[in-house]
């Protein structure tokens, strides 16, 4: 859920994430896996370039041992197909940790060593998070004694803001991070319910919580409602890849791809790239769904 958050305010304000991030307020594009011809690209990677420079971001909300590696690894990849290109490599830790792999920034063995940058937003002042629409979301994780001040002032700034659209987004946005270490009674209180039901990601929660019968559970708990309608949007994204790739799908896989948890629908749209008919994703089915007998 986070990871979607976080990919849609990069690419929506991109010149903001940038000038933050670059030091320039240059438009920023993305980069896909079909465009690098390179093996599918995980879902919570973010490659971006403009005319001199490839951004490549992570953001994370807790360690992963795993990181130095990926990051020499998306490097050479990168590198290989963009080789006048400057790459910047950023990881972006979301959420407080005293692990050491937060402060992990090269990849090291005997005869190779890789170094890229890290950003522990914990550390990094609110103000800087209080120029950019874009970056409003992220001052409630920033370095604070008071984070509802924190998101109160980011409040400030959004309602500020005069476009409709852009602002019941970041106010959206907002309480889906400020999730990440506030009380949702404390964001509820904060943030104006009527704005955030203006959002395109709340309507589609709604939506799908009405054809499911979850208004009940949504009115409960907005965070809840959140994690079901982002999946249901992932699910749809893979959806639409799946029909691009192998045409139309039966009722019946469409049904078993739209279960599929968050984790397993990453998964799905790494795989589906190598796929040439509709029996591929039914034979994938059959190898990754939860409680499947796999005969022989």
């Amino acid at each position: 859920m986070f990871d979607a958050v976080c990919k849609f305010l990069v690419e929506t304000y991109s010149v903001d994430f940038a000038a933050w991030l670059l030091g320039e307020a240059v438009t920023l594009s993305e980069l896909s896996s079909s465009e690098l011809l390179l093996e599918p690209i995980r879902a919570d990677v973010l490659l971006l370039q403009s005319e001199e420079r490839v951004l490549h971001l992570e953001f994370q909300t807790q360690p992963d041992p795993t990181m130095p590696f990926r990051m020499l690894d998306y490097w050479v990849r990168l590198h290989r197909r963009l080789p006048q290109k400057i790459i910047r490599q950023i990881v972006i830790y979301l959420m407080p940790s005293a692990s050491p792999l937060v402060y992990q920034t090269t990849f090291s063995q005997p005869v190779t060593r890789h170094a890229f940058d890290v950003i522990r937003l914990w550390e990094q002042p609110t103000e800087a998070f209080l120029t950019a629409p874009g970056l409003l979301p992220f001052a409630v994780l920033s370095r604070t004694s008071d984070r509802e001040a924190a998101l109160r002032r980011a409040v400030v700034e959004i309602d500020a803001i005069t476009d409709r659209p852009s602002q019941s987004n970041l106010a959206m946005s907002t309480a889906i991070l400020a999730g990440l270490i506030l009380e949702k009674d404390l964001i509820g209180r904060i943030l104006r319910k009527d704005l955030m039901q203006e959002s395109v990601v709340y309507q589609d929660i709604w939506a799908e919580a009405s054809e499911k019968g979850l208004q009940q559970g949504l009115q409960q708990g907005l965070q809840q409602g959140l994690q079901q309608g982002l999946q249901q949007g992932e699910a749809n994204i893979v959806l639409k890849q799946l029909y691009r790739k192998i045409g139309p799908i039966a009722d019946e896989l469409t049904s078993q791809v739209e279960s599929l948890p968050s984790n397993q629908l990453e998964r799905l749209a790494e795989a589906l790239l190598d796929f040439e008919a509709p029996g591929d994703l039914s034979r994938w089915l059959t190898r990754n769904t939860e409680n499947e007998v796999i005969d022989g």
